[in-house]
């Protein structure tokens, strides 16, 4: 009944120099007039006191004849608009202005020097970011340790079969194939100097202490890392997230503290498992170039690799694993926006585990030397 009861917008001439405009200029009641200003005298004074009802539809009609005149050079504004509707018209002017200025050209490009500072500033604020993440995780692991029926061990258990179980085929494979490559490419040397036996050495000590961790942590890292990343960025893009935030429920021990328990015992079984395809695939190889047969192979393998030498390997592995997860995880937390943004997020994880798993191993490196391990 309210609709019924409105006045239609209305434009009165009472002379040719003014215009009066009344009822309610909304859009109920505006109907056709916008085609009836363009009609009217530019140069006429406009009267708005008969205005009963202003909304956005209305102020903007009015906004837009407004520019149009002024587009033709007569300037001109509402007179007596009542005090009520000054401040939505007020804003209405300023959205049609904002629309009709131009687009502001491009500025410079960057110097080398201003481009260096915004990638300095960017990685610091993500450094920030890390360590903040790395803080909220620290205390998430350890409010779950200090009670741990809160872990997820249902949770846990399956991300051990997605990322290590089901890691095995193509884990074995490639330590497999490096052993023999390893092996292949020592065996010339070797037969030169008489020295074929000394191929166990070479391949053990290699595969031990750097190959199988390094391997491993990077076929993880592009396999199980990714998917976390993607995991955690679609969660985030779908809101899926805030709404585990509104039930009550943390998204770092549902998503993140599973994920570094699963790894933490995964990726050391799986360091294991590429040690003995390493080694097995490094054996053949000596066998069919350096004719070292396999007793032959494996009683200079146990004299070769001491007990310091394997663990220093497998030690790796946890550090590697805690890497993974947590890069991968915080990547995920930060995408916003749309499936551009999960892609980008998840080639930035991968990329950002295997350079600090590199890192990590090359401080490894220089640590066990300075200790003489």
């Amino acid at each position: 009944m309210a609709a019924l009861q409105l006045t239609p917008a209305a434009i009165a001439e009472p002379t040719a120099q003014h215009l009066a405009l009344s009822g309610s200029w909304t859009a109920l009641g505006i109907g056709t007039i916008e085609r009836q200003l363009d009609a009217l005298p530019a140069n006429a004074t406009i009267d708005a006191s008969g205005i009963e009802s202003l909304d956005t539809v209305g102020a903007w009609v009015l906004q837009s004849y407004l520019r149009r005149r002024a587009d033709r050079g007569v300037a001109g504004e509402l007179s007596d608009l009542p005090e009520q509707f000054a401040a939505l018209f007020d804003a209405v002017a300023a959205q049609v202005a904002q629309q009709d200025r131009p687009a502001t050209p491009a500025g410079a490009a960057p110097s080398t020097l201003g481009r260096l500072g915004r990638s300095t500033m960017d990685l610091a604020e993500q450094s920030l970011a890390l360590l903040n993440f790395v803080g909220q995780c620290a205390c998430a692991i350890g409010a779950c340790l200090a009670h741990p029926a809160r872990l997820r061990w249902r949770t846990i258990l399956f991300n051990i079969r997605s990322a290590g179980f089901d890691a095995l085929p193509i884990v074995g494979l490639l330590s497999f194939l490096l052993g023999i490559v390893v092996a292949y490419q020592g065996a010339d040397q070797l037969r030169q100097y008489g020295a074929n036996i000394f191929v166990a050495d070479l391949v053990g000590l290699s595969m031990l202490r750097e190959f199988a961790p390094l391997i491993t942590a990077i076929i993880i890292a592009g396999r199980s890392g990714s998917a976390y990343a993607a995991q955690i960025g679609t969660m985030s893009v779908t809101e899926e997230i805030d709404a585990m935030r509104t039930l009550g429920i943390a998204p770092l021990n549902m998503l993140v503290v599973p994920k570094i328990f699963a790894l933490l015992i995964a990726l050391p079984l799986l360091t294991l498992f590429a040690d003995v395809l390493g080694v097995f695939g490094g054996m053949l190889m000596a066998q069919a170039q350096l004719g070292v047969g396999f007793p032959e192979f494996l009683e200079r393998f146990v004299k070769a690799v001491s007990v310091t030498a394997y663990l220093s390997g497998l030690f790796k592995a946890p550090v590697f694993a805690i890497i993974i997860a947590v890069i991968g995880c915080f990547q995920g937390f930060r995408t916003a926006g749309g499936a551009d943004s999960v892609g980008r997020q998840t080639t930035r994880s991968v990329v950002q585990s295997i350079f600090l798993v590199i890192l990590a191993d090359a401080l490894f490196s220089v640590a066990f030397s300075a200790l003489n391990l």
